[in-house]
């Protein structure tokens, strides 16, 4: 537990006594609550400080958790069969899962309180891939295999893997930086195959390792991300 008027300060947006003066003013809240007791104690994990209605994070209440999404769990904060059925029981507020995997697909998804490192994480321009394991309803023959590395033409453009290999008579991994919706399982069904299962076991360099459908695992400090 810390006091509030240094965890704002330790967040770099003012002096303590900076702090003191955003409290009385009325401008912080703690889980909603708009707090004027400038010594009162907050959890750097658990509560959600807010100045204005925006959200302030420090080194400590910064939050990277690798979680295994189970079949049939819509990437989604809310609904029926959904993560928060799992977010639920987990020790943090404000949770969101970064990129997403289709509701029939599993595997690897990023959960985190941090927008900067999912901006990193997600957007184009820097390019982080993402591992799949492919099982196929059919045999997939070499040829097919070339054509996957040459690219396949979709509705929304080329879909071209950086790394294409075929590890069983029904089954690939691929590399991709494509971040289209449901990709993999169009570029399949384009050469006339159907996903049996579709398993994500790395984003950029954290991986799905040994988590079992549901588990979940904090990201080390010195854990390579990118």
């Amino acid at each position: 537990m810390i006091r509030i008027n240094k965890f704002i300060a330790s967040s770099g947006i003012s002096s303590r006594r900076g702090a003191d003066l955003l409290i009385e003013e009325g401008r912080v809240s703690v889980n909603g609550k708009t707090m004027l007791e400038k010594g009162l104690l907050v959890n750097p994990i658990n509560d959600k400080v807010e100045i204005d209605g925006k959200t302030i994070l420090t080194e400590k209440s910064k939050v990277m958790i690798a979680f295994h999404k189970p079949r049939g769990t819509l990437s989604s904060m809310s609904g029926e069969k959904s993560l928060v059925d799992f977010t639920s029981s987990m020790p943090h507020r404000g949770l969101f899962h970064v990129g997403r995997l289709d509701r029939e697909s599993e595997g690897l998804l990023i959960l985190t309180n941090d927008g900067a490192f999912a901006q990193r994480l997600i957007h184009p321009k820097y390019e982080v891939d993402k591992e799949y394991i492919v099982s196929l309803e059919s045999h997939i023959s070499k040829e097919e295999i070339d054509q996957l590395r040459l690219g396949v033409e979709l509705d929304d453009g080329e879909f071209k893997p950086t790394r294409v290999l075929r590890t069983g008579p029904n089954r690939i991994l691929l590399v991709i930086k494509d971040g289209r919706n449901r990709v993999i399982r169009r570029a399949m069904e384009r050469l006339d195959h159907r996903v049996e299962r579709l398993l994500r076991t790395r984003i950029g360099k954290i991986e799905l390792g040994s988590l079992r459908e549901g588990e979940w695992r904090y990201l080390k400090k010195d854990e390579k991300v990118y």
